[in-house]
């Protein structure tokens, strides 16, 4: 059983907002080998007051009362917050077993280092949604990177811990479209709660993402992450010499150089060896979850 805290920026249901870390937690939930021993949320998506009240009402709506869910730091200004108390509580509690899955600013993470300057070594893995290796383009469109960049010192302060550390860039997301074929299914299954709650939830955004990129569905970005997590065998292994600054990280910008002493390593999977199993185990770990909606 792997313990996980799922550090998210969770805006899944809220009017113009992504809706991957929501499905990433409802992955994470559905999976009878993690232990969610805790939710912590962060801002990027949008605001902490809107991703933490959005968080405690899906706690709610799912009937989760079982999982501690600690509100983060605000801003960048200010890094101490509940969250940050507990993930340093946690490995603590139980240093070199809990992995940090974090797909939002990382200004908690940092918040835990400086409550705790030895937290990163306590953990056993850090597991990234974030940053591009080069422009992030969509049908001819730059995406601009999202968490890394929301607070690129606490990025730096992540990535350069020392800490085993995998990192699933916006390029591998873009393997893991979520498109008519996997809506489809959403769509035309009225047998699983869940599945309906899906729907409810993320149908604004799939129509969204298509009428803003031309495309056909959209990426489930946070997911791919989630995935790792569970079943890393899916991705190769591709570990890379990061020389990035703090600056650099202003834009997400992961900078590999092979060449340099000055560098920290991380592991940076480049593929999704199997795509359509990728998006079967979601369905089933989905499809685990009971509720009444």
């Amino acid at each position: 059983m792997k313990k996980v805290i799922f550090d998210c920026d969770n805006t899944m249901g809220l009017h113009g907002k992504d809706v991957d870390d929501g499905l990433a937690l409802l992955y994470l939930l559905g999976r009878n080998d993690i232990e969610l021993i805790g939710v912590t949320t962060t801002f990027g998506n949008s605001t902490i007051e809107d991703v933490h009240s959005n968080t405690v009402k899906m706690f709610q709506e799912l009937n989760i009362n079982h999982i501690p869910l600690h509100k983060g730091a605000e801003s960048i200004h200010n890094r101490q917050s509940d969250a940050a108390q507990f993930l340093v509580d946690m490995v603590n509690k139980t240093p070199k077993e809990i992995t940090v899955l974090a797909t939002g600013s990382l200004t908690n993470l940092f918040g835990a280092y400086l409550l705790d300057s030895s937290f990163f070594k306590k953990v056993k893995k850090i597991v990234l949604m974030g940053g591009i290796t080069k422009p992030l383009i969509i049908e001819g469109k730059i995406m601009d990177e999202l968490n890394f960049s929301s607070d690129p010192e606490a990025a730096y302060a992540v990535l350069s811990s020392g800490a085993k550390v995998t990192v699933l860039t916006g390029h591998i997301c873009l393997q893991a479209f979520f498109g008519e074929k996997e809506f489809d299914r959403l769509m035309n299954d009225d047998t699983i709660s869940i599945y309906r709650y899906i729907k409810s939830k993320s149908y604004e955004w799939y129509k969204y993402f298509i009428d803003l990129y031309g495309t056909k569905g959209f990426y489930n970005w946070d997911a791919v992450a989630a995935v790792y997590v569970s079943n890393p065998e899916l991705f190769d292994e591709n570990h890379e010499n990061i020389v990035s600054s703090i600056d650099d990280l202003k834009t997400g910008l992961l900078k590999i150089d092979d060449y340099s002493t000055n560098v920290y390593k991380i592991n940076i999977p480049r593929v999704i060896k199997d795509v359509n199993r990728f998006n079967e185990i979601i369905f089933e770990a989905w499809k685990n979850i009971k509720i009444e909606y």
